[in-house]
């Protein structure tokens, strides 16, 4: 009986898991991401959503790809309650050897508000590569950097990338315990900043 209760028990958490996370896999991106010791996307043509605060400096993330792949990036940031945009992000892709290939000016883009039902969040959505959360393009084999900043360097954003859906039972596990916490810190306990920087 023990082991029946149990069992319904972690079937009902995966299924609240799977719901709210609906086609992305939730990270949550605490380390530095600097230049010199980037974020590592593994599979990058897998759906993922991570979740990264700016403290001063940009964000970098590394991807490697022994073969072509379909590219997918976009922006978004935790909307909270009725309190206004105050931040807003720009993301660069480069080379290996951190030369431009493609830029995502956050600051002149028309951010809008969108509503994401299965986990009952707001977000606001920023510029993306690709065409309604899907990719559009193909890249060649190597080693691609994406670099996440603003004008001050600091703030909470959503990174996604890829556009694959996969949740194969480790993610499952693994966002039994990730997703309280990004819950927490990027909107449960979170208030409207007092400094507006933009307003929507």
């Amino acid at each position: 009986m023990k082991k029946i209760c149990t069992s319904l028990i972690i079937t009902l958490l995966l299924i609240i898991v799977i719901k709210s996370s609906e086609a992305h896999q939730p990270v949550l991106n605490s380390e530095k991401s600097n230049s010199e010791e980037p974020y590592i996307i593994e599979e990058p043509e897998i759906s993922k959503a991570i979740f990264a605060e700016l403290k001063g400096e940009p964000h970098y993330y590394r991807i490697d790809s022994n073969t072509k792949f379909k590219f997918y990036a976009g922006i978004t940031t935790p909307k909270i309650d009725n309190c206004p945009l105050t931040k807003k992000f720009s993301f660069d892709v480069l080379d290996s050897d951190f030369e431009l290939i493609k830029k995502k000016d956050g600051e002149t883009f028309n951010w809008w508000a969108w509503y994401e039902k299965h986990g009952e969040k707001w977000y606001w959505i920023g510029p993306e590569i690709g065409e309604k959360f899907k990719s559009n393009r193909d890249y060649n084999k190597g080693t691609y950097y994406i670099r996440v900043f603003n004008q001050n360097n600091t703030g909470q954003y959503v990174l996604a990338v890829g556009d694959i859906e996969s949740f194969p039972i480790s993610v499952i596990i693994k966002m039994l315990f990730t997703l309280p916490s990004i819950n927490s810190a990027f909107w449960d306990d979170v208030s409207c900043p007092e400094t507006k920087i933009h307003n929507q």
